[in-house]
């Protein structure tokens, strides 16, 4: 009875948070989003370190996609009750090496039409972890049922977003509620739900990781200068979320059923 006096006040709030993106003044992009503190070309690639750097993503999810096929491979597997509880971190692993591919061709030459590529496959990976959680702490089948759900939600934000721009608006008020609402989800079910799992509390070190990504991102001039021209803060966000995606592989190798050590 307490769960599901919790998981609908969590849907009113869901409901109430979207429709603030909807009536709330739209947030729009910096015009000085697209200027890099780090424009250094090398090897004939332009903005090299932003460019190679993703090639860290590349490895992040390629390892979670291996790892997810010797699992579906091992009849003896522990690490899924019920094999079905791999989709959703096979959406997360996929997109999160997609995005090695999108984030390089964005910082190929950054641009409103570029960005797009950048931005799906990571808000995609941030909708897949939640529904990941869901199944986890909730129940698999709710979380199974809400993965396309979240994925098409996660699309639609960017797709809003992009429509916007070249309306002359930009609105980024979706956008921001799918990635940063979603986080706060996590985090919030992780502390209310315990997970069917060993090293379940081991979440709070992929947010933890993924903030630091973020305020790196931030900084990214500020870290530039502080290095004496050696790393942008947006390289180094590019290499620490990709260790947060790698984090998570490392969590699902050591993980087991909770009774079953």
């Amino acid at each position: 009875m307490k769960m599901h006096r919790q998981l609908w006040i969590l849907a009113g709030v869901s409901v109430l948070v979207v429709v603030a993106a909807m009536i709330l003044p739209p947030i729009s992009q910096p015009a000085d989003y697209y200027q890099f503190a780090d424009q250094r070309n090398f090897l004939g690639i332009p903005n090299f370190n932003d460019v190679i750097s993703n090639l860290a993503f590349l490895l992040s999810g390629g390892a979670g996609l291996v790892f997810l096929w010797r699992v579906y491979r091992t009849p003896a597997q522990t690490t899924f009750h019920d094999l079905r509880e791999c989709l959703p971190y096979g959406v997360l692993f996929f997109s999160v090496t997609v995005a090695a591919l999108g984030s390089m061709y964005y910082h190929w030459m950054p641009d409103v039409d570029h960005l797009v590529w950048d931005r799906l496959p990571i808000i995609i990976g941030i909708a897949a972890l939640l529904s990941a959680t869901l199944v986890d702490r909730i129940s698999p089948a709710v979380g199974l049922w809400a993965l396309p759900l979240l994925v098409v939600s996660a699309v639609f934000s960017v797709l809003h977003w992009y429509w916007t721009e070249l309306q002359g608006t930009g609105n980024l008020n979706f956008y921001i509620v799918m990635q940063f609402y979603s986080i706060l989800l996590i985090v919030w079910i992780s502390l209310h739900f315990p997970s069917r799992y060993t090293r379940g509390n081991d979440v709070y070190q992929v947010i933890v990781l993924y903030a630091i990504a973020k305020l790196a991102e931030m900084l990214d001039g500020q870290v530039f200068v502080w290095t004496s021209s050696w790393v942008s803060g947006h390289t180094l966000k590019h290499l620490i979320a990709a260790y947060a995606a790698y984090r998570i592989v490392q969590i699902l190798r050591k993980r087991t059923l909770v009774g079953c050590q």
